[in-house]
């Protein structure tokens, strides 16, 4: 079964080739076409043979005359049958699209990202692929904003491979920052790419920097979170209740934006018990720079 982290991975790969290649440059110094030619083509390499190949995702960088294929494949776990069909997959898309092609698979633990870097020998001499990998130990830790806005694509997937960093807050909190610098059609998806492909505590950070941080792309994106969040409580019966997740989001996302609340302001949040209300707060906390935006009717 495809996992959500296989899934979003493959998302952000595929969402923007231009920063992808950007970040593929970054980490292998590819040749890419330095165009903005750059497709998303089919995954599918199944030639006339009965056996059927299909990468997770392909893209065809540069022009006609100049091009460059690129094969990603998520690999969240050893598999020695993918390094049968690896070589495969990289003569099918070079004979369809009769462009030079390289292999990049993205691993999210060192020992995958170990194996799927052993060199493949095809049997012909001097004919070895060696997969070029992303991985935790090749990916830089990125928690410095300029760095993550120049680049990105390697931002959201240095969230995911260090995903048990001991710095992964502020690798995500350098992220989020980095998201409201790029254009506001984009940025929410890599935000939700990340936070699927995300696990354990470091995908509840996530969730809860999405849900607190102030940048206007994160709206609806929010919105849905702490919808979600007061269904759950509500189906699964959960000791905390919508008001009191209410409560601690609005309190979380006060203390988020620097908002200084006053003694009575703060009592007035913890013993407001009407959830209409607390939610109207949240919502008016996202965009407010003082209390007073947040309580005034």
């Amino acid at each position: 079964m495809v996992s959500a982290t296989h899934e979003g991975l493959i998302g952000i790969a595929t969402l923007d080739p231009g920063r992808t290649a950007h970040a593929l440059r970054t980490l292998f110094e590819l040749p890419i076409p330095s165009t903005k030619d750059a497709h998303i083509i089919s995954g599918d390499l199944t030639q006339r043979a009965p056996t059927e190949y299909r990468a997770d995702a392909a893209i065809l960088y540069g022009t006609k005359s100049d091009r460059l294929g690129v094969i990603v494949e998520v690999q969240l776990h050893t598999d020695q049958h993918k390094r049968i069909s690896w070589p495969a997959y990289i003569t099918s898309l070079r004979a369809r699209d009769k462009c030079p092609t390289c292999l990049v698979v993205i691993c999210q633990d060192r020992a995958t990202a170990a194996w799927a870097a052993t060199p493949i020998e095809i049997g012909h001499p001097g004919l070895t692929l060696i997969p070029l990998v992303i991985g935790p130990d090749n990916t830089p830790v990125i928690t410095d904003l300029a760095e993550a806005v120049g680049n990105i694509g390697l931002a959201a997937i240095s969230a995911i491979t260090h995903n048990n960093h001991p710095e992964i807050d502020t690798i995500l909190r350098t992220f989020t920052e980095a998201l409201a610098t790029i254009d506001p059609d984009t940025a929410p998806r890599y935000a939700e790419y990340v936070t699927t492909s995300l696990t354990g505590p470091a995908q509840k950070e996530m969730e809860r920097l999405m849900a607190t941080q102030s940048f206007l792309y994160q709206h609806e994106y929010a919105q849905k979170l702490l919808a979600e969040g007061k269904a759950e409580g509500k189906a699964e019966g959960k000791a905390e209740g919508a008001v009191e997740k209410e409560t601690r989001i609005l309190l979380m996302m006060v203390e988020t934006r620097g908002i200084t609340l006053s003694e009575d302001e703060r009592q007035r949040i913890l013993e407001c018990g009407d959830e209409t209300v607390l939610d109207s707060w949240v919502k008016r906390a996202m965009f407010a720079d003082s209390a007073k935006e947040i309580f005034e009717d």
